[in-house]
């Protein structure tokens, strides 16, 4: 039976029976509304639902054309209704339901008046009247070509809808949504929730096939599919232009590390010229480096004590001021023998103390006295005073720190060396 009415909608529309298919009399005008009532009970596609009885179908189709039919045997035509174990359900056919009547658009009339370089007979007067009436036209549509895509899918797309039956389910991600009728349906492929490759199934007919292979609804899908794509490359973009912004920005920012790294270098060497200049000058300025003996007489009455390396001379800590190096200095001498001399010469000392690189680096200003005293014991400073003009606590102890950090003529006897910068 649906075959038979399958091969006869096609024999009356030249179209195939599926989803998207219109009603006969849309397609061919003056067609008989009862051939649509017979294919809607022979296109039903569930078989429990559906008549099975050829006589009745023919003899219904011998009604329509008495005249120019054979008459076949006789049926009960009631048996395309129901029968002793079914009842047709209509609202399970292919074929779509009938459109609900609209009213026709009306257009507003349009009033032509004769232009008064002609007028007509009847209408001089009218004419003379309004001496500047003219002829109002309205200007024809464009008439849009039949192979237009625009044009194809605006028909599809009516076809579509007028089959307002949920039938359609999809199967995304192992799941089964819907059913959608065709309209829901081309909604859901129109905001991305469907793509070509998943399953579209017609609980109708039991097709069961990707969306890109059902000719009504793969171009929706397509064109979804290049509007994706077209957001995807403005993505894609935005991407590349955001990367080459931020290559950018870290360029101009290695940019102005290594010119500061370079201001920085050319800064530091101004002020270290600018520095040793002063030191020069200071140096240049100074009255020389004192030495003297700091030996002293010890009195009889107390043993000398022994120290490392043999004789009388005491090997002193470090950590003491210079004062305190040469009060706990004490040297045994014999009662009315020669007075302690030093044992290193000033220029000895002076090599070391009278490089006023120490004095710089503590950020001394050049307008600053400073005075420095070393009790120089085996080649280190065991005892040093520093002391500033004006008093300034913080460069006094870092020029203090740097004389104990140097290295001396060594020699086993306590020297006091003086300087003044």
């Amino acid at each position: 039976m649906f075959t038979v009415g399958a091969i006869l909608y096609e024999l009356l529309t030249t179209e195939v029976v599926g989803p998207g298919m219109v009603r006969p009399t849309q397609i061919v005008p003056g067609l008989s509304p009862s051939i649509e009532v017979i294919l809607g009970k022979a296109l039903v596609t569930d078989r429990a639902h559906r008549p099975d009885d050829l006589g009745a179908l023919a003899q219904a189709l011998h009604h329509l054309a008495p005249a120019s039919t054979v008459p076949p045997p006789k049926a009960d035509e009631s048996h395309l209704d129901q029968g002793a174990e079914f009842a047709v359900d209509v609202s399970l056919s292919m074929l779509p339901p009938e459109p609900s009547p609209r009213a026709a658009p009306v257009r507003p009339p349009v009033h032509i008046v004769p232009s008064p370089a002609a007028p007509r007979s009847g209408n001089r007067q009218a004419a003379a009247a309004d001496p500047y009436a003219m002829a109002v036209l309205e200007a024809p549509k464009p008439a849009l070509r039949a192979d237009d895509p625009t044009t194809k899918l605006a028909d599809l797309k009516t076809r579509l809808e007028a089959d307002p039956r949920p039938r359609y389910v999809v199967v995304k991600d192992g799941m089964d949504h819907g059913p959608f009728n065709a309209v829901e349906l081309l909604q859901q492929i129109g905001s991305h929730q469907f793509e070509g490759d998943h399953v579209l199934r017609d609980t109708f007919s039991n097709d069961d096939k990707p969306i890109a292979d059902w000719p009504e609804f793969a171009p929706f899908a397509e064109q979804a599919k290049l509007n994706r794509d077209i957001v995807a490359e403005k993505q894609a973009h935005q991407q590349v232009a955001k990367a080459e912004a931020k290559d950018t920005r870290a360029k101009t920012v290695f940019g102005l590390i290594g010119i500061g790294v370079i201001l920085a270098t050319l800064v530091g060497w101004y002020v270290a010229e600018r520095g040793s200049r002063s030191e020069e000058l200071a140096i240049a300025a100074d009255q020389g480096v004192n030495v003297d003996s700091a030996g002293g007489i010890k009195g009889r009455g107390k043993k000398a004590a022994t120290h490392a390396g043999g004789g009388n001379a005491p090997v002193l800590p470090g950590g003491m001021s210079c004062e305190q190096a040469r009060a706990k200095y004490v040297e045994e001498i014999s009662v009315g023998g020669p007075r302690g001399q030093a044992d290193l010469t000033a220029g000895q000392f002076g090599a070391v103390l009278n490089n006023g690189a120490y004095i710089g680096a503590c950020g001394t200003p050049s307008s600053m006295h400073v005075n420095v005293c070393a009790a120089v014991q085996n080649g280190r400073a065991v005892g040093v005073t520093v002391t500033t003009e004006p008093p300034n606590a913080g460069i006094a102890s870092c020029i203090t720190g740097r004389v104990r950090a140097m290295s001396f003529p060594s020699n086993p006897k306590l020297d006091i060396a003086t300087t003044r910068f």
